[in-house]
């Protein structure tokens, strides 16, 4: 027998169907029917044949038509909406599509899995987890440790132990001893109270992220939850079942009580979940449609979901992950840039970042080389005022090494610190099998990841500071010799005026952003935690200056590619080329002006898919392989400037007044 789940007015009914040849209008005329069932005042209804309605899936909000059967136009135990005539949308009715979720729009039930044991996850593996690209296992080594850890909970109940959490109350109340047939009360109780964020829920791809590494950390051993346990929650995250998270409330330590909470509450069978499947309904029935129970909490379990620094480490991976994405692709767009605007190779000569080797100047140096190198790579602009009398370049393309190499050791930094991160126990107490007993300590405080992402923010930030200069120097026809604004007849047509004000507007956002979080401390918890490190906010606005980053690249890359039109039939390197190629498959030449944000939007989304990267990265590695000597055992300091003294072989001839 089919059933349905249908959404009337804000409440979540349960609808069997005799048969699959009953009618849409049916089930919705049911729905309604049972809905003035459960009110007082049938629903300010007299008949359910007087109401008129119309039935959408939860999923896509796609509209039925009311003639047709279930079994033609809805899978079994759906998710629907009757909606009432006359009414607004149910205003505790969640839209079924949440920002980013167009990102599910092709969501595959995946067929491959990662194994956790908690100690070798990476940056990279969380986010492929969010994008739902793999299902989660524990490896045999984990679940053993964590049997392990749960023998040690069982001991303290069975011995009536006072321990923080298990037998106590929580923050104040530490010193609240609970008789032991109120501890799974308690932990309920835990995960109710403390579910009081606010704002707009996370997204499908962070609240998965989130979910994940809750597993890898409960399965390193550390936590006291039942291997039971752990295995449902795996079971809801292999089935995309994400309990709705609002982004804001926590104030990372003791770590990120409310959004883990909310996570918590989900798998419990309360408050609203969302799937694939569903969209957002009632977390019990979201569960239930996929053959899953909801998590009944034993003794310690409810503190073992909700305490540690996830929310803030997933959002910062995700973070660290696009920020290393946009700081590679940065390098090519302003090669482009300089190449657009004549400029010189000269500052990228290796001599030059040997005798003040940072890692990622020399990096960013040398793809430089590899994309700019004229004997690689003939260029015939670069050609074209090989005689000229410029000697050197402004420093927003001079100096790009030095500026964008930062960023780079920025950003390996503060990876190196997600990395232990997300491999690392952070409850409150810990659990040790090893010596039978529990330890109060602070690896909850969010500090390390505040910090490091307080950073991460006010490096990549420079990315888009120097890029907005570039685009001025495109835009302005004193420093470009360029049209003015990159568009002829100029005062018809207004070009790339605005997309500079834009670009403008971002970086100038950004400063405000980057201001640390983590800088700020409030005393919570009646001064029991009474020092915090704001690291959810260090998180979200990281991500906040990584898009703004993106957004002004890509306006810079539009900007560089419409320059290369007043440049033809004149052709730059081959790599750059390929560049152009790859811009101009999705955003045509500017002849006259036209709506311009959707341009933007599609240059955006080619550097969040790393396309740009993907173009040039052979030519870059081509480069290298050429360039650099195969690799001996040396130390690495040696290594290191072996490396810069290798890595570009021959000098560009552009400039030859210079030498």
């Amino acid at each position: 027998m089919p059933r349905y789940t249908v959404h009337v007015r804000g409440e979540w009914l349960a609808v069997p169907c005799q048969s699959g040849a009953s009618t849409v209008g049916w089930l919705g005329k049911e729905a309604v029917r049972r809905y003035m069932k459960n009110k007082p005042d049938n629903g300010g209804f007299a008949l359910v044949e007087e109401v008129k309605f119309y039935v959408r899936r939860c999923k896509g909000l796609g509209l039925l038509d009311l003639e047709d059967t279930v079994e033609d136009a809805l899978e079994d135990n759906e998710f629907v909406e009757v909606v009432i005539e006359g009414d607004i949308m149910s205003p505790d009715f969640i839209p079924s599509q949440p920002e980013g979720v167009h990102l599910y729009s092709k969501y595959r039930e995946p067929e491959q899995y990662i194994f956790l044991d908690g100690n070798s996850l990476t940056t990279k593996d969380l986010v492929s987890l969010g994008k739902g690209l793999y299902k989660i296992k524990l490896t045999p080594e984990a679940e053993a440790k964590v049997s392990e850890s749960r023998e040690v909970i069982e001991r303290i109940i069975k011995e009536q132990t006072v321990v923080y959490g298990i037998t106590t109350g929580f923050g104040k109340f530490a010193r609240t001893v609970i008789p032991n047939s109120k501890l799974r009360e308690l932990q309920v109780n835990l995960v109710r109270s403390h579910s009081a964020g606010v704002g707009k829920p996370l997204s499908p791809e962070r609240s998965r992220m989130l979910l994940a590494l809750r597993i890898n950390v409960l399965a390193k051993g550390y936590s006291g939850i039942s291997l039971e346990t752990l295995q449902q929650v795996i079971e809801a995250f292999n089935a995309s079942c994400l309990p709705y998270i609002p982004e804001k409330g926590t104030v990372g330590a003791s770590g990120d009580l409310a959004p883990l909470s909310h996570l918590a509450l989900g798998l419990i069978g309360e408050g609203k979940m969302w799937s694939p499947k569903s969209g957002w309904a009632d977390a019990k029935y979201v569960l239930e449609a996929h053959g899953l129970r909801p998590i009944t909490l034993k003794p310690k379990e409810g503190l073992a979901l909700i305490n540690g620094t996830q929310m803030i480490t997933s959002l910062g991976c995700e973070a660290v992950e696009r920020a290393g994405a946009i700081a590679r692709q940065a390098d090519i767009i302003a090669a482009l840039t300089l190449e657009v605007l004549k400029g010189t190779t000269r500052a990228f000569d290796t001599d030059i970042h040997a005798v003040r080797p940072h890692r990622g100047q020399a990096e960013v140096a040398f793809r430089f080389r590899s994309l700019l190198d004229s004997d690689h790579h003939p260029s015939e602009i670069a050609e074209s005022h090989r005689f000229c009398d410029r000697v050197q370049d402004a420093y927003t393309m001079r100096c790009c090494p030095q500026v964008h190499g930062v960023v780079n050791d920025t950003i390996a930094f503060v990876k190196d610190i997600m990395m232990t991160e997300i491999n690392s126990a952070t409850d409150n107490p810990m659990v040790f099998a090893e010596r039978a007993e529990t330890i109060s300590g602070g690896n909850f405080h969010g500090e390390y990841p505040a910090k490091a992402l307080d950073y991460l923010a006010i490096g990549v930030h420079e990315l888009a500071a120097i890029s907005e200069r570039r685009i001025e120097r495109l835009c302005n026809p004193s420093l470009s010799e360029l049209p003015a604004f990159l568009v002829t007849e100029g005062g018809l047509n207004s070009g790339f005026m605005i997309a500079h004000c834009t670009a403008a507007a971002l970086v100038s956002e950004n400063k405000a952003l980057c201001h640390p979080s983590s800088v700020d401390s409030l005393s919570t918890s009646a001064a029991t935690e009474d020092h915090v490190s704001m690291g959810g906010w260090a998180a979200r606005k990281a991500l906040r200056v990584i898009e703004h980053v993106e957004q002004v690249l890509a306006i810079e890359l539009l900007a560089a590619c419409q320059g290369i039109e007043f440049l033809r039939p004149l052709r730059t390197t081959t790599p750059l080329e390929k560049v152009y190629d790859l811009v101009r498959s999705v955003v045509r030449p500017w002849i006259k002006d036209r709506f311009m944000a959707p341009d933007i939007e599609a240059a955006h989304r080619l550097l969040v898919e790393q396309q740009v990267w993907e173009v040039a990265e052979p030519y870059i590695e081509k480069y290298r392989r050429e360039h650099i000597p195969e690799s001996r055992p040396i130390s690495p300091t040696a290594f290191s400037l072996e490396l810069l003294d290798h890595m570009g072989v021959g000098h560009d001839h552009r400039h030859q007044d210079e030498l």
